[in-house]
């Protein structure tokens, strides 16, 4: 498969066609708006060393121009270019569909007692509630060794295909370890793709193992800019974008 060439081919139309308003490249997301008042978000992900002061290596000016400009960084190796094209996606793609519901993954996600789920990247917010529906959980993340019950990511190459659901950021969409995971989850009865840099693209997926896509609309570009320019994070966005989730299964069956 190719996520990337899927995400692109299902936007690249639409995106011909409309202008990029404002770019912001935070410390901790990156956001996008478009003329029409829409706007998307991605993580900044830093991975590696920089040299210079300059973080984002590619063309400006970044607004101003059509969108698929930006779109075009989606597949960068550059992981901070990688995030503009994603939250460029993310403005084109995350807006009000059918089927989707509102709320948090959890909450629509079946869980059985037995099952042993696999998280990559640690969503600390939703473990709590997790823990009380499961006993069995792996958590992955980018880290050289065990650390308490977070182990390597490359643990999850083995350990996902004997799990029932995996929940997997979609932030691997930028390190481009999203495929890899995708096939050693592909046994799993639940694969939810998960996070506010999350593209709701239900073609884009099909004939994948993702079941679910669990990401956000923003409802409020104007704030969502501020914050993202202030450095801040997932957790101020509340009350400014709305967390939707999208049943793949479901809409294969309209």
């Amino acid at each position: 498969m190719n996520i990337y060439k899927r995400i692109k081919d299902s936007l690249v139309h639409e995106a011909d066609k409309i202008r990029v308003d404002e770019v912001r490249i935070g410390l901790g997301y990156t956001a996008v708006l478009l003329e029409d008042g829409r706007a998307g978000v991605a993580l900044t992900f830093h991975e590696g060393p920089r040299r210079g002061c300059t973080v984002f290596k590619g063309h400006y000016p970044l607004a101003g121009g059509s969108a698929s400009e930006l779109l075009d960084f989606l597949d960068s190796g550059d992981t901070v270019e990688a995030a503009v094209g994603l939250a460029t996606a993310n403005a084109l793609s995350n807006t009000p569909k059918e089927n989707l519901h509102e709320g948090d993954i959890l909450e629509i996600l079946p869980l059985r007692s037995d099952d042993q789920v696999g998280m990559v990247g640690f969503f600390a917010p939703i473990l709590p509630k997790l823990k009380k529906r499961t006993s069995s959980i792996f958590i992955f993340e980018k880290i050289p060794e065990k650390q308490g019950d977070i182990l390597p990511e490359q643990e999850a190459y083995r350990l996902l295909p004997r799990c029932q659901v995996a929940l997997i950021t979609s932030t691997t969409l930028l390190n481009h370890t999203l495929e890899r995971l995708l096939e050693a989850a592909s046994p799993c009865r639940e694969v939810v793709l998960l996070g506010a840099s999350t593209p709701l693209l239900p073609e884009t997926f099909r004939e994948t193992p993702v079941t679910r896509l669990s990401g956000v609309i923003v409802t409020n570009p104007g704030e969502i800019l501020r914050i993202v320019s202030e450095g801040r994070g997932m957790r101020y966005f509340k009350g400014h974008v709305k967390k939707v989730n999208l049943d793949l299964k479901r809409q294969e069956a309209y």
